[in-house]
């Protein structure tokens, strides 16, 4: 009898290490996927283009920093692309992938991972096994409340830097030390916040835990919009499976607990009712109930019963794939439907119209505003007009500059006569007197505008920093002018 099982077990062991063979789980796909967006998240704020950073939102400089180019507050006509890539992007990512941004780069899950299955469970021992999600440590046990208290400080100090690693994109790493370490009470509001959001990454991710995925986050309510058939997820084939469950939505109901009673119903049912899949789910569903809310992606279960349907010589019953494809059966799964290529094409625009208006950076910035007396009329029959020049210099370095009028010889600068200099990221008002000395109208009834251009540019670089301003020259009503001598 044992000589016919070792001859009957000794093929299918050979079977399932032949289909085991140069498999890699989605989890060790996943820790280096987090590995390397942690590291880029870490990185970036550090590097800089030229003098400056890859990206930084400074409220405090009043600055966007991108790729290397720095922004002027005036200019933030890029925000609304960048903020389109956003949100298109993980729009298109869940048309096609699911919620694979919670799986795979949210950094909620990315914390849960570092404290739940490395701090709790590889170094300190409190879970016994992350294959097994569901089942609670004992913390009656002294050991266990200081593996815990333990636990909890060290994911504090990983919560404090990642704290700082978010404000790093919106103050300056440079500023961000000074701000904190050397004048804390002058910096309260900075202080504030990064302390505040080290002790919200602490309470979320030791106490609300994927409670956040499940009940708080709105992407979960989101996704089912986007969803079609096509959608890429983990997918439990219930044809190949059986059906595990009866009924719909929250009313399923449990209907078979070992695989003698599904096989008993359905004879030709693979599914061996290990609950491997469930025991490893970190929002604790029973992925064999089909699509629900709560799925985050991670693909645990895929790699949960691929290892024991392997051992069977078998594939998956869980599958990342399409509704369409594993759950139907109806064909394979349409990468490039109307609703991908869409996404695709407005991300393209998008990405395209960022770089263009990014490439039309002003290195110098002009508002020119006109004072509230209209003019003035001298008692040799001369007009002027007053404004309010703000020049703000953008660029890295100082400059000198001045400016003319292009389109009109009658008016001329009377106010300032001499080019100024202006530094590096500073900005200067300066008050222009415009005056003419010729009878521009005769129109007895009102005073006559005229549009004129305001060329201003830096003598140093008039080929680089150069931009055009149009604004109005009033001249007064004909019989306001002085009589002729």
């Amino acid at each position: 009898m044992n000589e016919t099982t070792q001859t009957q077990s000794t093929p299918q062991k050979n079977q399932a290490k032949e289909y085991l063979k140069g498999w890699v789980p989605y989890s060790i796909k996943r820790y280096w996927f987090y590995f390397a967006i942690t590291f880029v998240a870490l990185v970036t704020p550090f590097i800089k283009i030229g003098g400056n950073h890859i990206f930084l939102l400074s409220f405090d400089q009043k600055k966007l920093h991108l790729a290397g180019v720095a922004f002027d507050m005036q200019e933030l006509y890029l925000m609304p692309f960048l903020l389109m890539l956003l949100f298109l992007g993980i729009f298109a990512v869940t048309a096609v992938g699911g919620r694979a941004w919670c799986g795979w780069a949210c950094p909620q899950t990315i914390f849960r991972v570092i404290y739940r299955d490395f701090i709790e469970t590889k170094v300190l021992g409190l879970y016994k096994s992350i294959k097994n999600k569901q089942k609670k440590p004992d913390m009656s046990k002294m050991e266990n409340k200081v593996k815990k208290v333990v636990a909890v400080l060290l994911w504090s100090l990983l919560a404090f830097v990642a704290a700082a690693d978010f404000l790093w994109y919106f103050i300056p790493p440079e500023d961000f030390f000074k701000y904190v370490f050397e004048n804390p009470t002058e910096h309260m509001v900075t202080v504030g916040f990064f302390v505040g959001l080290a002790f919200f990454l602490i309470i979320d991710v030791v106490l609300i835990k994927e409670n956040f995925c499940v009940y708080i986050c709105p992407y979960s309510r989101v996704q089912s919009v986007l969803y079609d058939e096509d959608t890429v997820m983990a997918v439990y084939d219930p044809i190949r499976g059986g059906q595990i469950y009866q009924g719909h939505g929250n009313d399923r109901t449990k209907a078979y607990s070992k695989q003698k009673e599904l096989l008993s119903v359905e004879p030709a049912a693979e599914c061996t009712t290990c609950e491997s899949c469930v025991t490893v789910c970190p929002t604790h569903i029973d992925i064999r109930k089909g699509l629900q809310l709560e799925c985050i992606n991670c693909l645990e279960c895929v790699d949960a019963c691929t290892k024991v349907m392997g051992a069977l010589g078998k594939p998956s019953l869980v599958q990342w794939s399409s509704e369409k494809e594993t759950l139907r059966h109806e064909g394979k799964t349409n990468f490039f439907r109307g609703k991908v290529i869409a996404y695709a094409a407005v991300l393209v625009i998008v990405t395209v119209a960022l770089f263009v208006m990014g490439s039309k950076k002003e290195h110098m910035l002009l508002n020119v505003n006109k004072t509230t007396r209209l003019y003035k009329i001298n008692d040799d029959r001369t007009v002027e007009n007053s404004y309010l020049f703000l020049f703000a210099n953008t660029d890295s370095k100082e400059h000198t500059y001045y400016f003319e009028i292009v389109d009109n010889k009658d008016i001329t600068i009377q106010r300032p006569t001499e080019p100024f200099k202006i530094g590096a990221g500073k900005k200067a008002k300066k008050v222009v007197v415009l005056t003419t000395a010729k009878e521009l109208a005769q129109d007895m009834r009102k005073d006559v505008p005229f549009t004129i251009k305001i060329k201003a540019y830096a003598l140093d670089d008039k080929e680089k920093i150069v931009v055009d301003r149009e604004t109005v020259f009033v001249y007064p009503r004909y019989d306001l002018l002085p009589k002729k001598n």
